[in-house]
């Protein structure tokens, strides 16, 4: 065989290089045949071939262990073709060198970790037996010696974990022991901190401060990577000493420790120790007591920490005052899933981490993506949380044992269990290896064919001799990811299942007590409730039933995901009952994961959607498309009204049918707009055709009814003012409008005037009956006609020369300032034109004078003194509030009435469109404008919010928690976004009113 193709079998991959490389000196006088055999056991023969090269060259010596064949150098060819920084390690440290003289075992076992601790601190002259060992040396000797000593024992690990048969069955004890080594080094890096504080206080000070350094995270529950950060919180106490002192001389030992094993040097950085987890975090002093620890964590603790402290565990330092923290915080944890929003905590920091991943990495992510090890430890952890407080068979740290414990206790599946723990086994196996090429904190999929195919290799237990391709890895890894997803789901739903429909006699089983329990924990605030509708759902052997037994694992996880899971889950077993076997829901739940999470969504989230679906069911077909989302644009809506009226020309049927055809395309709008197909822009456009349509609708009907007995003798036009004139509505905005008619030729202006009168009457009655069925949530169109002529002391329609009398003789200027959103919507499209025609002098003049502007100020004054409603915050008003919905639109106006003349691009009824056209033009600085839109913009969502999340329309920002969360999820902000979505108002609306202040009042009248 040639060389090349020993090459190739060996596992090469550039061949170019591998020749050349064997063809160096330093090879000379090494079996071939025994050399390649070597390479056959390395995962990267690449990287390995390269690094003993270098290591030939610094040490010769080394050749006669290749020559003593695989028995002698199968720790060599392992650890070098596994991990180039410890390649570089020897390198560096030649003495360590006869750690590769290792004899490899299928079977490894772990080292105990007082012999590690032993073994660091001697490296730094500590005494192992002291109460608080001292370090013989300080400074660089001391962090050389330190982190040599660590990365000795690490190599030595390292061969043991790439020598085993089974990875996966040695990674609970590779974790544990180099949770076990980093404990270790911090515990020697305490000794040199210790020696280095001597020259800054007495001794004897030093000596009496007791510091106990509590583990966090993976390193508290003893199952550590090879390269990670180290969390840690502090702990200090000392008898009869001043407490600032201590602090003082506390803080001194901690950054001492931390500069041993992180600082830069000649022997690099261990890794970084990270004790953020602390209270108050990085604003947090450094160390405290553990009095200090305990007030806070009773007083001002976030749930989520507590979820942290599950893991804690004293690593290093004082191990009696270790212990006393740790039997402290215990009852803390184990009741913690009982504290208000503990699991909106909880899911805000699981939603985090998944937001934080960068896009380009989300799909090569093994611990933070979907099917990660992230999900595994949440999923173990919670159901800790939820169960230990009763349970204390399960209180244990490591996520492996506690897959273990929860299946014994019965809260996990056996064969869910045996599944879960393969599967995170196999991720952190993934993940070991990973990091041990280069020794750096990665979590990634490497993406190059020739990095995956190592990564395959070293995932394999040492008896395998067969090279995976790079394809089956990946394969195989997606394939865990997926039982990942679908094990969490399972394991915290499937028992509730069980235990209300009693499902196979397999399945585990959970008391009543306990299924409540967990449905408590994940968010229900009635799990008896909750429980009702499970067996409501399941109960029976129909296939709707058995569907939903299969489903409801899922359904219920997404529910409680929502802002109020008992109304979603009561709104899934109303709609449910009413499409009963419908072969279309069933299906689409069963197919459509997309449209199942969308119904979930909305059912937990929206009380105006609910409503809505529960009275037109059918309607969630749509869930399972964008394009049945779409809004109906109004040609699309005024064609089937004149389908519906010439189908149904008596009145009361024909406005029954385009008051259903209304409320169906809210219905439509306000799910595509929970779905984030539509932006606000469009939200406000689709709102105002299907009210458009509507009017115009119920305008048809009432003339019919009325000319139908006296004979027609005007036509009408509905003009839209206000907000719906510039198409910005909201969910349940009323329609204010001004009514215009003009006399046909022949007809008696009088008997037209009355015509008009009883047309406009029956109009607005037509529109605001209710639908049936009714819906709570839903209100009718309401027609507000206060922005006519004279206001509510005016006539309700004028004709169109009486509006050209009024506006010549008497209009105001708080008159021309309405008609800027006037649009006509309804009606005689010739009279539609000559009214334009009559008001766009009016609201568009040549200049408006000083006296004008002063008037407009002085109404804006007065709206704000008389209109807020009384007790009202006016931080919080999102119309008449400072900064918020008027104050936007009165500014927007001005402008409009100085300058639209001269700016076309200013005549339009849209607030946002005339904001873009003052950019524009530069009448407000572009920050200034930027500021005002997100005000606005923001208030409008947050009114629509109020109505949708409800079912009551409010102008308030929401002061309860509850009411705010589910604002705050409406306005696209991540679970737990309450109090920024608050903040956010506040801060924007508070800029803006300083803008507005500026350029409304501030300038020249």
């Amino acid at each position: 065989m040639s060389l090349n193709r020993q090459l190739i079998a060996t596992g090469f991959n550039d061949l170019e290089k591998a020749n050349r490389f064997l063809a160096a000196r330093e090879l000379e006088g090494i079996d071939r045949g025994l050399l390649l055999e070597g390479f056959a056991l390395s995962a990267d023969p690449d990287l390995a071939l390269v690094s003993l090269v270098r290591l030939l060259e610094r040490s010769p010596q080394l050749a006669e262990l290749v020559n003593g064949g695989e028995r002698r150098s199968e720790a060599l060819f392992r650890l070098l073709g596994a991990s180039e920084a410890l390649a570089d390690f020897l390198l560096r440290r030649p003495e360590h060198l006869d750690v590769l003289e290792a004899k490899v075992s299928p079977e490894p076992a772990g080292v105990p970790a007082p012999l590690l601790r032993r073994s660091l601190l001697e490296a730094v002259g500590a005494d192992p037996e002291a109460e608080n060992p001292v370090a013989a040396v300080t400074g660089t000797a001391a962090y050389t010696a330190l982190r040599a000593s660590y990365r000795r024992h690490l190599a030595e690990l390292a061969i043991r974990d790439l020598g085993a048969a089974s990875p996966e069955d040695f990674m609970p004890t590779a974790g544990r022991e180099l949770a076990d080594l980093a404990a270790a080094a911090l515990e020697a890096g305490l000794a040199v901190s210790r020696a280095d504080l001597a020259g800054r206080y007495p001794p004897e000070d030093v000596a009496a401060v007791r510091l106990a350094v509590i583990g966090m995270g993976k390193c508290g529950a003893a199952e550590l990577n090879y390269i990670s950060d180290v969390d840690v919180v502090y702990v200090v106490e000392a008898d009869g000493m001043d407490e600032a002192r201590a602090a003082a001389i506390g803080t001194g030992l901690a950054a001492g420790m931390t500069r041993a094993v992180s600082s830069p040097g000649p022997e690099p950085a261990l890794w970084e120790v990270d004790a953020n987890l602390r209270p108050e975090g990085k604003d947090g002093p450094l160390v405290r007591t553990l009095d200090s620890h305990l007030t806070y964590y009773r007083r001002w603790a976030h749930s989520w920490e507590f979820q942290a402290l599950l893991k804690a565990r004293a690593v290093a330092g004082d191990p009696g005052l270790g212990k006393r923290y740790e039997e402290a915080v215990a009852p803390l944890i184990w009741t913690s899933s009982e504290r208000e929003g503990f699991v909106e905590s909880v899911q805000a920091m699981r939603g985090r981490v998944t937001e934080n991943i960068p896009v380009n990495e989300r799909g090569r992510q093994i611990k933070l993506g979907r099917g990660g090890l992230r999900d595994v430890e949440f999923t173990v952890q919670l159901l800790q949380l939820v169960h230990a407080k009763v349970d204390e068979s399960i209180r244990v740290r490591d996520t492996t044992s506690a897959i273990a414990a929860l299946s014994a206790a019965g809260y996990i599946g056996r064969a869910d269990a045996r599944e879960l723990d393969a599967a995170y086994r196999y991720l952190r196996v993934l993940e070991h290896r990973i990091q041990l090429v280069r020794l750096r904190r990665t979590h990634l999929m490497p993406e190059a064919p020739d990095a995956l195919r190592a990564l395959a290799k070293a995932a394999l237990g040492s008896l395998s001799t067969h090279r995976p391709a790079p394809e089956a890895l990946l394969e195989s890894w997606q394939r865990t990811k997926r039982r990942v997803r679908a094990l969490h789901e399972s394991i915290f739903f499937r028992p509730l299942l069980a235990t209300t429909a009693t499902l196979s006699a397999d399945e585990v089983q959970l008391t009543p007590e306990a299924a409540r329990a967990r449905l408590a924990a994940l968010g229900y605030l009635d799990p008896r409730g909750a429980v009702r509708h499970i067996e409501a759902l399941t109960a029976g052997i129909s296939r709707r039933s058995q569907l939903q037994r299969q489903l409801l694992p899922v359904l219920l996880e997404w529910i409680a995901d929502g802002v109020d899971p008992d109304a979603g889950l009561l709104g899934f077993r109303r709609l449910s009952e009413a499409l009963g076997d419908s072969h279309w829901y069933l299906g689409m739940l069963r197919d459509s994961s997309s449209a199942a999470e969308r119904l979930c969504h909305v059912l937990s989230s929206s009380r105006f959607i609910t409503d809505l679906l529960e009275v037109s069911p059918e309607s969630a077909a749509w869930l399972g498309t964008d394009k049945d989302l779409a809004p109906r644009d109004f040609d699309t809506l005024w064609q089937e009204i004149r389908h519906q009226m010439s189908r149904h020309p008596e009145a009361r049927e024909a406005m029954r049918l385009i008051r259903l055809i209304r409320r169906r395309e809210m219905l439509r709008i306000a799910i595509a707009d929970a779905a984030g197909i539509l932006d606000q822009t469009q939200v406000g456009f689709a709102l105002s055709d299907a009210d458009r349509a509507a009017i115009l609708g119920a305008l048809h009907v009432a003339e019919a009814g009325v000319a139908g007995t006296e004979g027609r003798l005007t036509n009408m036009l509905v003009v839209a003012m206000g907000r719906q004139g510039g198409r910005e509505i909201g969910y349940g905005s009323d329609a204010d409008v001004m009514y215009v008619h003009r006399p046909l030729p022949g007809a008696d202006p009088d008997a037209a005037q009355q015509q008009a009168l009883r047309i406009v009457s029956q109009l607005s009655a037509l529109l605001q009956q209710p639908c049936t069925p009714p819906v709570l949530a839903e209100r009718p169109l309401e027609i507000d006609a206060a922005l006519r002529p004279e206001g509510k002391n005016g006539p309700m329609v004028r004709s169109l020369d009486s509006y050209r009398e009024y506006y010549q003789r008497w209009s105001l200027i708080w008159e021309a300032q309405a008609l800027l959103r006037a649009r006509p919507i309804a009606g005689d499209d010739a009279l539609a034109a000559d009214f334009l025609e009559l008001v766009d002098p009016i609201r568009y003049p040549e200049q408006i004078t000083a006296d004008d502007v002063r008037e407009i100020r002085r109404i804006k004054a007065r709206v704000e003194s008389e209109r807020l409603p009384r007790g009202a915050d006016p931080a919080r008003h999102l119309k008449l509030g400072r900064g918020a919905l008027s104050d936007v639109e009165w500014l927007v106006q001005l402008k409009q009435l100085q300058h639209a003349a001269a700016v076309p691009a200013l005549r339009t009824t849209n607030t946002l469109e005339a904001l873009a056209a003052i950019e524009e033009a530069a009448l407000l600085p572009a920050a200034d404008v930027r500021t005002l839109r997100e005000s606005w913009c923001l208030a409008t969502r947050i009114r629509s919010g109020n109505i949708v999340s409800s079912g009551r329309s409010s102008d308030l920002l929401p002061s309860s928690r509850r009411d705010l969360e589910a604002v705050a999820r409406w306005c696209g902000y991540r679970p737990g976004g309450a109090g920024a979505l608050e903040e956010d108002y506040l801060r924007v609306t508070r800029h803006a009113r300083g803008i507005f202040d500026r350029h409304f009042y501030g300038e020249p009248a």
